[in-house]
């Protein structure tokens, strides 16, 4: 365990852990923790372990899913909350193509105990739990679960009931996920209604968004621009990842952004000549944005 920024990158390379525990709002300020530190990883990393954030102020917990993290825990933490994300966090591990053969390594970035338990508790959550199969052993014995190349299908209802059954401890998110996890998601439409005119945009065609007093300008990839009779406070409750609010007067939409100047503070919209201004206030946004394109296909020159 690190209590500092610079033992915490370093500790982080040594043992290029799965996960890692960060505490985002240390009480000793000095410690330099922050959500920056998950942009120094994006320096050296070329895949950055999953990062559950720890903190006392759940106003950060929002900004800190803008920085791609997994889960978040509010102090004081309790067990468990520990495993619940631990069983999550293992499920999704397992979900991807090279299945860990072996628990999965931990590190934690804190100046302060993120568990109010035993610290023996803590060691047997993250080290026994985490390898706990998430599918049950009787759905594989009796060979209720088919490989992709079977023409046998299973329901997803099917797997929901024996999951419920089997671990009563599983969270909402995750039964939620398993209901969803074979349908293909549909894209967001806006609606903007105007005395019995239905205008319909599909988010994802939305550049960026501009305030214009009490209305928004609602700027689209074909250079179209809508107004909604709403303030951008409105769209900005409204909105999730790619918007990310940048200025009083701005929400992008991230996909859009061709370039960051911080020495300039503008960002560039894709294939025209716009350039928004952030504010210093957003400046955690921005540097979200940075990282979040940064863990995608990229290459830095």
């Amino acid at each position: 365990m690190a209590d500092n920024y610079d033992d915490g990158i370093d500790i982080v390379l040594e043992h290029n852990p799965d996960f890692i525990f960060l505490e985002i709002d240390p009480l000793e300020k000095e410690s330099n923790l922050s959500l920056g530190f998950i942009n120094e990883l994006y320096r050296y990393l070329s895949k950055v372990p999953k990062v559950i954030v720890t903190t006392k102020n759940d106003a950060l917990c929002l900004n800190a899913f803008k920085y791609g993290v997994f889960d978040y825990l509010i102090n004081p933490i309790e067990t468990k909350e520990v495993r619940k994300t631990i069983f999550r966090l293992d499920r999704e591990l397992q979900s991807n193509a090279a299945i860990p053969s072996k628990p999965q390594n931990s590190v934690q970035v804190s100046n302060i105990n993120p568990v109010e338990t035993d610290k023996n508790d803590l060691v047997e959550v993250v080290s026994d739990e985490i390898i706990e199969d998430s599918i049950p052993e009787d759905l594989i014995e009796n060979d209720l679960i088919t490989d992709e190349n079977s023409d046998d299908i299973i329901e997803s209802e099917e797997v929901i009931a024996v999951v419920e059954d089997k671990n009563t401890d599983v969270d909402d998110k995750a039964v939620t996920l398993l209901q969803t996890e074979n349908t293909k998601e549909k894209p967001l439409i806006i609606c903007v209604k105007s005395y019995g005119d239905y205008r319909y945009i599909e988010a994802k065609d939305i550049c960026y968004l501009q305030a214009d007093n009490n209305s928004t300008d609602i700027h689209l990839n074909t250079g179209e621009m809508i107004t909604a009779f709403k303030t951008l406070k409105h769209f900005e409750g409204l909105l999730t990842y790619p918007f990310v609010r940048i200025h009083n007067s701005y929400i992008v939409n991230i996909d859009y952004v061709s370039r960051i100047h911080t020495g300039n503070a503008v960002c560039h919209i894709k294939n025209t000549t716009t350039k928004l201004p952030f504010s210093k206030s957003y400046k955690e946004n921005i540097d979200a944005i940075i990282a979040t394109i940064a863990s995608g296909n990229y290459l830095e020159i």
